[in-house]
């Protein structure tokens, strides 16, 4: 199955770990070039995919903020010519009950997972909508469509990406071969999940079919997929990959 991604440029958002440190790796092992961009100074995500053959940059940015947001879809524009794709990765949690939860905490995580997802989608459509061609993946969470304790900021703001998503499918389509769309991943083996206490998240993969938590590398396989000219006719699509957690 040739997915026909050689040359793609490709921004992956809070990519320097995690899930998207996964995705931006598999874009590369399908030939793409591709832009990480982190809050962070740097990553060796970078000399990992310069080692594939593959073109990589990285530039620092916080999605929450625009004009910084700008500044990277300008210079990738630069480097790279053109944006063919942009996943919207990063995020953040500051979990609490909601007695409990700071205006502060409700607000830095919409500020990345929500606002972030609609700067970094808002000013990569202009390029899309140019060049007549364009793919947008947005990470939400099952966190999103069934909610969860402690996490009511994190819920809406996954919430809210699906809500966006679905708006933007209906815009942007007219204006090309432009697609947007959703993956709600479940219980996944990251950083954010390892920081989970051992006793409940024994009872959330008690709960999974598989019993097990999904890995990275199994959202970037379907994040890829989305990107590809084999599902050119899928948009404003939530998909779920849970391991039957949710359905």
């Amino acid at each position: 199955m040739n997915l026909e991604l050689s040359d793609k440029v490709v921004i992956v958002t809070g990519a320097a770990r995690g899930i998207g440190r996964a995705i931006a790796l598999e874009f590369a092992r399908e030939g793409a070039n591709v832009v990480i961009t982190d809050v962070i100074d740097g990553s060796p995500v970078v000399e990992e995919i310069k080692k594939m053959g593959r073109k990589s940059v990285f530039i620092k940015a916080d999605v929450s903020k625009m004009e910084q947001v700008e500044d990277l879809m300008n210079k990738t524009a630069e480097i790279f010519g053109k944006i063919d794709v942009l996943v919207n990765n990063a995020g953040i949690n500051r979990d609490a009950l909601i007695h409990k939860m700071t205006e502060e905490n409700w607000n830095s995580v919409i500020n990345v997972n929500l606002k972030g997802t609609f700067n970094c989608s808002k000013v990569a459509a202009k390029f899309m909508m140019e060049q007549k061609y364009g793919r947008i993946i947005s990470i939400s969470s099952v966190v999103g469509q069934m909610g969860n304790i402690a996490q009511a900021n994190y819920a809406a703001s996954k919430a809210g990406i699906i809500g966006l998503t679905k708006a933007l499918a209906l815009e942007l389509a007219r204006y090309g071969d432009i697609t947007v769309n959703a993956v709600a991943p479940g219980w996944i083996n990251t950083e954010m999940t390892r920081k989970v206490p051992e006793k409940i998240m024994r009872t959330f993969i008690e709960r999974i079919p598989f019993h097990r938590l999904g890995e990275p590398e199994e959202i970037a396989y379907l994040v890829v997929f989305l990107v590809s000219d084999l599902a050119r006719y899928i948009t404003g699509q939530v998909i779920g990959i849970n391991g039957g957690f949710y359905t």
